[in-house]
């Protein structure tokens, strides 16, 4: 019996079967490279489902790690701590919102965007409306607002007030508006619908309805989108907005929920591994500003063109 065999059968009779898991135990990582148990190699193009976006033991993200571990674990957030106000700095400054939120996970940012979707909206409007062939998590409210029925079966009854849409057209959404409807879910790409964007002038219209009606839009992306998208759906909205990229706010929203808090959309450039592994971080930093301005420009001279799937460059 091999190594990775023994470990996996120990772990299959350990662990909730909750995901179907590819039959390797991983051990390390370098770069975009995998090495399992029994000493395989793989070339990673998942980067831990986008975490590992520099690659993996990045040495400038390592020594990080190492050297504040060394000085400090963990206070809770009853405490103020230098990292995490350097990098809400970093989020602030480079995205449209005036606040952060740190979240542990996509469905937890989510639950509460929908928390402040209703607290700010006020008694009575509490129905969000979300797109068909969306995803939007696993915690009950979330699975809810997801618009595929093979993620609710076994859960109902599921939390009221979530309303699905057809994909593709502003003005099915619109017809679904009610005096309870408090706000608008969409993912600007939708991933477990097979990467399937949202197009500009859809996204313009969602946007448009919104104002319209006095709904808040809630942007639900994490990983799907890069950068240059992002900033190409951003010059269509307005701080008014709960754009959750890295889960934003504005103030007047924020000041709803809890006074003072608030976040914003932080912007997620993703570049080739390898060229990420040799830089240093603050390089890093620089030349994804440097892309974003040559995709602003070339995007402004109608050279490329980001507006949906059929012309996405």
């Amino acid at each position: 019996m091999s190594a990775s065999t023994d470990l996996i059968a120990r772990s299959a009779a350990l662990f909730m079967s909750t995901y179907t898991r590819f039959p390797a135990v991983m051990v390390s990582g370098q770069g975009c490279r995998l090495t399992d148990a029994d000493g395989r190699e793989y070339l990673d193009f998942l980067a831990g489902i986008a975490v590992c976006s520099l690659g993996h033991c990045h040495p400038a993200i390592t020594a990080a790690i190492r050297e504040q571990a060394a000085r400090l674990t963990h206070v809770s957030n009853l405490f103020y701590t230098v990292p995490q106000t350097e990098l809400a700095e970093l989020l602030v400054n480079h995205s449209f919102a005036d606040r952060v939120f740190l979240a542990n996970s996509g469905a937890e940012a989510n639950e509460a965007a929908i928390k402040l979707a209703r607290k700010h909206a006020g008694p009575g409007r509490y129905e969000i409306i979300s797109l068909l062939g969306s995803f939007h998590g696993r915690t009950l409210a979330t699975v809810a607002a997801t618009g595929q029925a093979k993620f609710h079966a076994g859960f109902e009854p599921l939390p009221a007030g979530f309303i699905h849409a057809p994909f593709g057209d502003a003005r099915d959404i619109e017809a679904l508006i009610t005096p309870q409807t408090c706000a608008v879910l969409c993912e600007p790409v939708q991933g477990e619908s097979g990467v399937r964007p949202l197009g500009k002038k859809y996204l313009e219209d969602i946007r448009a309805l919104c104002d319209r009606h006095g709904l808040l839009l809630i942007f639900d992306d994490l990983i799907d989108l890069s950068d240059r998208d992002i900033q190409t759906i951003l010059k269509h909205i307005s701080s008014d907005d709960l754009v959750k990229a890295l889960k934003g706010a504005s103030d007047e929203i924020a000041e709803r929920f809890f006074g003072n808090m608030s976040s914003r959309a932080a912007e997620i450039m993703r570049e080739d591994m390898e060229v990420m592994g040799a830089m240093k971080l603050a390089d890093v930093e620089e030349a994804q500003m440097n892309v974003l301005k040559t995709v602003r420009k070339l995007d402004d001279e109608g050279s490329i063109s980001l507006s949906g799937s059929e012309d996405m460059v």
